[in-house]
Order: structure tokens, then sequence, then C-alpha cells
């Protein structure tokens, strides 16, 4: 090899090293790039929320028309009497809730009615004699107790075809569902989504943390 040659050689390698570094830190650069895009394109895929979440005044008829019943002391295994999805208030509250507020998915859906119900409707504490609101009757008056709250929402949950049941603590009961394609943080150990509609504060799997120990009856 001359020396010319040995010489040209020698520049092409300096050059490159001269490169290297440069290269190198462009394509790190597009790669924290692409990574910037996919994780939050993933994350929204995944874990969707609602968007303008309607208010009852938005999507009830002025007059809503129920049943009214004697004052009842339900015992637990009797709330499934008043799970009645296929009701068309029911189905349509739901329908508009879900589509107003979501593009598609089940999981979006799901935290559109827990929102719409916890947002929407005050909780009325019942008197001594308890008595248990219909789905319809608290559509009808806006509010009602922890039953009545419950029974709602299972109601509109089931309507879009959710999984649903009742979980009575003492002196409350809330509701859980059953959703495969919610994350993992929003489940308990048995693969359920706690939804407490009467606690302003809660997000969608969250309850009271005094509640969390409670002792605990599932229908």
């Amino acid at each position: 090899m001359n020396s010319e040659n040995h010489e040209q050689i020698e520049d092409h390698l300096q050059e490159d090293k001269g490169k290297s570094p440069f290269i190198y830190i462009i394509s790190l650069f597009m790669v924290l790039l692409m990574l910037l895009w996919i994780i939050p394109y993933y994350s929204v895929r995944l874990d969707p929320e609602p968007k303008n979440i309607p208010s009852k005044e938005d999507i009830l008829p002025e007059k809503i028309d129920f049943v009214e019943r004697n004052n009842t002391i339900f015992a637990t295994n009797q709330f499934i009497k008043l799970i009645d999805p296929n009701d068309p208030l029911i189905k349509q509250t739901a329908s508009k809730v879900a589509s107003q507020s979501c593009d598609s998915g089940k999981v979006c859906q799901a935290k559109a009615i827990f929102y719409f119900v916890r947002d929407n409707f005050k909780y009325v504490s019942d008197p001594r004699t308890e008595y248990i609101e219909s789905a319809r009757e608290v559509l009808a008056t806006g509010g009602a107790d922890c039953d009545g709250m419950a029974v709602l929402l299972a109601n509109l949950q089931e309507a879009i075809g959710i999984e649903t049941r009742f979980v009575f603590i003492p002196g409350h009961v809330y509701v859980q569902i059953k959703l495969e394609d919610a994350l993992k943080k929003y489940k308990t150990q048995d693969g359920w989504i706690n939804l407490d509609p009467t606690c302003s504060h809660c997000e969608f799997g969250e309850i009271p943390y005094q509640n969390i120990e409670s002792r605990k009856t599932y229908v």
C-alpha cells in the first residue's frame, strides 16, 4: 500500500470519527421523538377519558313516569329485582351519555356513565323506614340515598352491556363493574372495578379510604 492510499484511508477514518457522535445524537433524538409520540397515543387508546359529559337536563325528558311503591325494607338479594336495563328510558339515557361523551370504547363509556350519575344526582338520606328507589324514580327526582344511586348506576352500566354487582358494607352500598379492557390500576384483586356515585371526590375505580377494609357482601 503506497503512502497516498494510506493517507486517504486515514482521512476517511477521521471523517467517520468526526461524524459518528453527531449521527448518534440525531438517531437518539429521533428515537425519543417516536417514543414521545407513541406513548401518549397508546395511553389514550388504553385509558380513554370522556369529554363533555351531559347534564341530566340535556338528555332527560321533562316528565318521567314511574311506579310508586310502598316503603319496603329490601333484603340485599332483592336489589337484583330493580335491575331492568331494557327499560326504554334507561337504555336511551345510557346510550345518550355514552355517545355524547365518547367516540367509542367500553372503558370511556363506563367512565362517562359513572361521572354522569356522580355529578348530576344529589345524595338524599332516607327515613328510618328504608325505601329503595327505582332507577326511573332517581332519574325523575334527581336524587336518592346510596341505595337508589347504586340502583341507577347499575342499570345504566348494564344498559351498555357491562356486568355489574352490588357491594354491601355496614350502612352503605355501592357498585362494581367487570371490564376486561380497563387498566389494572382500576381493578380490585378479583378483577372488579369500584364505583361509588355518592362519593363526590372519588374517581373511576375509587371508594372512600375508610370503606376499603370494611366487611363486604356481594350481590
